[in-house]
């Protein structure tokens, strides 16, 4: 499994999807640190990191061992989460992901979301429910 940061603000649902990719219990409970998943290549952050530009640097340095960033936007999230050309601090392949679009109720919230992982330096951009399962699959596609 090539290993993955998952980067997004607080709230976004990095935590519940890292648990759904790696078939845990949903279990909903505020990251307060790096959490590395023992069992898998997985790297989960706060919110804060995302949310505080001082804490860029922590990113940056935490993602500098891993093969792949992901980037999340959920399409509750109305504010711009990550500035134009933010993925640029990464010299890593940087993939998009749409979350809780189960909670969508017009398609421009979904192209919203995308437009903000795109403009922030997303390649592709998949879109995910963690509840309902969607997308899963192909997050764990690009993890093999």
């Amino acid at each position: 499994m090539k290993k993955a940061i998952f980067i997004g603000s607080v709230g976004c649902g990095k935590t519940t999807l890292c648990q759904r990719i790696l078939d845990e219990n949903i279990e909903y409970k505020k990251t307060q640190t790096v959490q590395f998943y023992a069992k898998s290549s997985l790297v989960d952050t706060p919110g804060e990191f995302t949310d505080n530009r001082r804490l860029y640097s922590a990113l940056s340095v935490t993602a500098n061992d891993v093969d792949l960033i992901f980037l999340l936007q959920s399409v509750v999230e109305k504010r711009q989460t990550f500035a134009p050309g933010f993925g640029g601090m990464f010299s890593k392949p940087i993939i998009g992901i749409v979350t809780k679009i189960d909670l969508a109720k017009q398609q421009d919230e979904l192209t919203y979301a995308k437009s903000q992982l795109v403009m922030a330096g997303a390649q592709k951009v998949i879109f995910v429910s963690s509840k309902e399962n969607k997308g899963i699959n192909e997050v764990k596609k690009i993890l093999q």
